[in-house]
């Protein structure tokens, strides 16, 4: 049954969308410390019992939808999960471009000033490709897509399998942080989750960080 508080916004009709955002496991890349973006292989053997663990921890949810990055390091994470995944392309990583592959010690020495306009919150495109403003309206596009299909006095509840860029940008788009302000990167297959509340006209009125990159489940995971 849905809880309600009196800090919760008052709306004309109630309707709440409630998202937790699982990163993926450990990646090949991960490992070998390569820019990824939208390329890359799977998980590494690690990555496959965190992927294992984590779908343990989330049986028995009763999710109205259920979502996935389509590429194999996330999709091999949401394998595991008894309910198949539909995959949405807007839950891919930040498109790195040119960097995609190369290890991250060569890109920082190639594009040290680029790095360094990043680093000082100018959103800067990775590899010529995305900034972090094209990753969060990629974001803010399935947000107002999930909200809208909500139905009035009802909460809706989704569980999206994705990367570490949009789990940022979710939690930046919700609680209304600037590009330059991110919170740090959450760990392999470390779950955040975000409630909303929808408008009479479909839109997202308020929202709430719930939970940010927690990985209790993992303890005995190597």
């Amino acid at each position: 049954m849905a809880s309600w508080s009196v800090d919760d916004p008052v709306l004309d009709v109630w309707r709440r969308l409630r998202l937790t955002a699982v990163r993926h496991g450990q990646s090949i890349w991960n490992v070998e410390r390569r820019a990824q973006g939208w390329l890359g292989p799977g998980l590494t053997v690690l990555g496959h019992r965190q992927a294992a663990a984590t779908a343990a921890h989330l049986a028995g949810r009763t999710d109205d939808v259920v979502l996935s990055s389509d590429l194999a390091r996330v999709v091999e994470t949401a394998l595991p999960y008894p309910v198949a995944a539909t995959t949405d392309v807007r839950l891919r990583e930040l498109d790195s471009g040119a960097w995609a592959g190369k290890p991250l010690a060569e890109v920082e020495r190639a594009h040290a000033d680029e790095i360094a306009r990043i680093r000082a919150g100018e959103d800067v495109p990775r590899g010529g490709a995305e900034r972090f403003t094209d990753l969060r309206a990629r974001i803010r596009s399935l947000l107002a897509e999930l909200a809208a299909a909500t139905p009035p006095g009802t909460e809706r509840s989704v569980l999206a399998f994705t990367h570490g860029g949009p789990v940022r940008a979710l939690v930046a788009e919700v609680l209304g942080l600037p590009d330059h302000r991110v919170l740090a990167d959450p760990g392999n297959c470390s779950l955040t989750e975000v409630l909303l509340w929808i408008d009479t006209d479909g839109s997202v009125a308020a929202g709430r960080l719930v939970r940010y990159a927690t990985d209790d489940h993992l303890t005995e995971v190597s």
